[in-house]
């Protein structure tokens, strides 16, 4: 490695991975899958250089608000970065040891080298590439050139030997594959000039990203896919693997996961109130676990695209103009959910509207607010739990650039170093003033919709006549368009605005019964 003008070179093999057969390949470039490069590199880096390069692995517990678009890495987990660490260190098995046996001299001779021979396979931004409007500073950029003769030579950022240097704009490197290697140096005591191997792709779109990570990590390894929500938020987007990988199981396996989190959360609303077993007789159970689980499905994570959606799911679909999916894990997308429920139970008990009151009046001795928990309420009801789910997901998930979801629960660089636990994501959807004010506003309007259900007691012939028809295959969607209606009667614009863009956007005709 040599230095010109204070910027390191490194050269690099250029190797060449090409089939006539893909030149016949439709590419999207809409979909983030332009034709990739018909090349990559291979050269190595010291570790320290190429994770403050990646930008990825400069800061590990603390958060950083306003950060860039999402990656594909999974959660990281720290323990086992801590382990690579300690094999870095001392190889195996030494650092499978305890720590009062990794400190004692007893166990000395069982140091070995830890040799990491596998690549890091990274992306290089180009100048043309962007991520949320934002891309790598000018000066920043790595210069890739050809030689000739299968060999390259790349210019990394000046300033990048000095130790206090961290990028001006978004980091010059995408870490593909790799993190947890390149945060287990953290904690590495004499790095020294220990170098790892690199595999680059110069200006890969990230679906090709997640491609690769997918190719990498999971299919070989047939890692349950329901992972696909935590470890690479772009795949939740891929038709292949909807088509041929079951995509709609892992949906359900997440639909289940969520309806759990509901359930078992004692700051849930619906907190051991779900039928789980859908035992018949359960007094006070509300509706059954397989109704849930049909409703998230056709609703926060709804199939993200295709024939027949209209209004992507929160939990998979690219929301905003910049199309991004959110980077929420499951406890992060169990907790909007929660906050979600939260603010409608408290909306409910502060309401006097007519419909609550005749609930109230009509219990026994319900220890919790009737006109959320008691029977002849169609919240209680598999046809009132889709529709509150399908209209929270549909107005949140058009209002998703101005309430900046993808801000809420900050990114670390391009990915996820850490999660929040499910009481501190809560925490933040509550403390962020422009979610909790669009969900508080939702919530009150929601509440002053009658929510009572065909079978309830004195109930008006008009009305009964109304909520029969929510009743069958037929009455989820009569319902929604019921409820729509009455939000497109909201005292807020917002939230009257975004439920007559749903209406249209389901070409609803609010004439037709006329």
């Amino acid at each position: 490695m040599a230095e010109t003008t204070d910027r390191k070179t490194v050269s690099a093999l250029k190797i060449n991975q090409w089939l006539p057969a893909w030149d016949d390949i439709e590419w999207q470039p809409e979909e983030h899958r332009t034709k990739p490069p018909q090349w990559f590199y291979v050269f190595s880096l010291p570790a320290h250089d190429l994770r403050r390069l990646s930008g990825v692995y400069q800061r590990t517990t603390k958060r950083k608000k306003g950060a860039e678009d999402l990656g594909i890495q999974r959660e990281l987990n720290e323990d086992r970065a801590e382990e690579i660490g300690r094999f870095v260190e001392y190889g195996y098995p030494w650092s499978d040891l305890s720590a009062a046996k990794r400190r004692s001299a007893e166990y000395r001779d069982l140091r070995q080298p830890g040799w990491l021979p596998t690549a890091v396979i990274v992306n290089i931004l180009t100048g043309s590439d962007s991520r949320r409007g934002r891309g790598v500073d000018g000066a920043e950029l790595i210069d890739v050139e050809d030689t000739g003769n299968g060999a390259a030579r790349l210019s990394l950022p000046a300033g990048l030997s000095r130790q206090a240097w961290s990028p001006a704009g978004i980091p010059p490197i995408e870490v593909i594959d790799g993190q947890h290697r390149l945060a287990a140096f953290e904690d590495v005591k004499e790095v020294g000039s220990f170098e790892l191997p690199v595999v680059a792709f110069v200006g890969l779109d990230l679906s090709w990203q997640a491609y690769l990570f997918y190719t990498v990590n999971i299919k070989p390894k047939k890692i349950n896919q329901s992972l696909a929500f935590d470890l690479y938020p772009l795949l939740r987007t891929e038709k292949w693997l909807e088509k041929f990988e079951g995509h709609s199981i892992y949906r359900e396996t997440r639909a289940q996961e969520l309806v759990d989190r509901l359930w078992s959360a004692e700051s849930s609303p619906w907190h051991r109130r779900i039928n789980m077993l859908g035992s018949r007789g359960n007094k006070g159970l509300m509706a059954t676990q397989s109704a849930w689980v049909r409703s998230i499905m056709a609703s926060f994570v709804k199939s993200w695209e295709g024939r027949g959606v209209r209004v992507g799911g929160l939990f998979g679909s690219k929301v905003g103009v910049h199309e991004t999916v959110l980077a929420w894990n499951l406890d992060e997308q169990g907790a909007f959910l929660i906050h979600m429920g939260n603010a409608l139970r408290k909306a409910i008990e502060q309401t006097e509207e007519e419909w609550a009151a005749e609930l109230r009046k009509r219990a026994s001795s319900e220890a919790r607010d009737p006109a959320f928990y008691g029977q002849h309420n169609l919240l209680n009801q598999d046809q009132g739990i889709r529709t509150l789910l399908q209209v929270t997901n549909d107005l949140c998930f058009l209002e998703a650039d101005k309430l900046r979801l993808v801000d809420v629960i900050p990114l670390e660089g391009f990915d996820r170093t850490s999660h929040k636990t499910m009481e501190e994501a809560i925490e933040a959807f509550a403390t962020d003033e422009r979610l909790a004010g669009f969900i508080g506003e939702l919530a009150e309007d929601l509440a002053s919709y009658d929510w009572r259900a065909s079978g309830c007691p004195g109930l008006p012939d008009a009305e009964r006549t109304l909520k029969a028809s929510f009743r069958g295959s037929g009455g989820y969607n009569q319902l929604r368009r019921n409820v729509l209606e009455h939000l497109m009667e909201s005292a807020s614009s917002r939230i009257a605005d975004r439920a007559s863009e749903v209406y249209g956007i389901l070409r609803y005709d609010r004439h037709a019964d006329d």
